[in-house]
């Protein structure tokens, strides 16, 4: 079940809706996906939390002046991307997670950026990701350098930080930020494009596999027939969806954190 964090905005007179961004979480088990999502939306950070459970958060920023809706998708993928549908056709920009002191998450997060990569060729769109580097404050024990960060991300030409959620809330934040800029920037410039659509009730008979030289086995990319096409709405127009997912059940009414399940939060 979707979760909402943030504090409602006093202010006189007419409002702009505020903008609406959605951002997938990415990376192997154990990066710290779900760390850096409770440290941006609560400034508090999980020592303990089950990575097989997903869910999808809602956050009301404010990033450069400007009111955005952010709704955070932490996903719980196993060591290898599968149904992979289920960010790529939601998120607008993707923040691709590894932990410094594993090689096997850097490795895994290269097989993120090729599954990003060609999910941009097959749409013919561009979708912002980010790569991060967590776990910092494990520097003693690093197996992935600063150097070799850079030079994936500059291979797939993304931006590149290194953080620790455990210990810098700021930066943590900037990182969010800066994929929302990097976000709000692409829907700017498909805003005006021609309009999208998609099928309205048949079922996709075409797919094409992402195995041909990246090895996602169960990674599909549908191909959309032409026959009963309706135009997707834009994004001030669409409805907001609520993501159920296998969290925990929140029942909040303040802004403040309930524990979660599987979450020990200090």
């Amino acid at each position: 079940m979707s979760s909402v964090f943030g504090k409602p905005r006093a202010g006189s007179g007419q409002q702009s809706a505020p903008l609406e961004v959605n951002l997938a979480i990415l990376g192997r088990r154990g990066v710290g996906k779900s760390a850096l999502t409770v440290k941006f939306l609560t400034r508090r950070f999980i020592s303990e939390y089950d990575p097989n459970l997903e869910d999808t958060y809602s956050s009301e920023e404010t990033v450069d002046h400007q009111p955005v809706h952010l709704r955070v998708m932490d996903t719980a993928d196993p060591d290898t991307p599968r149904n992979c549908e289920r960010y790529l056709n939601w998120a607008h920009a993707f923040l691709v997670v590894y932990s410094v002191d594993s090689r096997q998450s850097f490795e895994g997060s290269s097989s993120y950026l090729e599954l990003l990569a060609l999910h941009a060729k097959e749409t013919q769109r561009s979708y912002p990701a980010l790569l991060l580097g967590n776990k910092l404050d494990m520097a003693q024990y690093r197996q992935v350098t600063q150097a070799e960060g850079m030079a994936l991300a500059g291979r797939f030409g993304c931006l590149f930080f290194e953080v620790s959620a455990c210990l810098d809330f700021e930066h943590v934040q900037h990182v969010f930020h800066e994929a929302v800029r990097e976000a709000r920037r692409e829907l700017e410039k498909n805003s005006l494009a021609r309009p999208l659509f998609i099928s309205e009730e048949r079922a996709l008979h075409h797919q094409a596999p992402l195995t041909a030289r990246h090895g996602l086995a169960s990674c599909t990319f549908n191909t959309l027939s032409t026959a009963c096409l309706k135009e997707m709405p834009t994004v001030a127009q669409a409805k907001l969806v609520t993501v159920k997912s296998s969290r925990a059940q929140s029942k909040r009414k303040a802004p403040t954190l309930t524990l979660l399940k599987g979450f020990k939060i200090f």
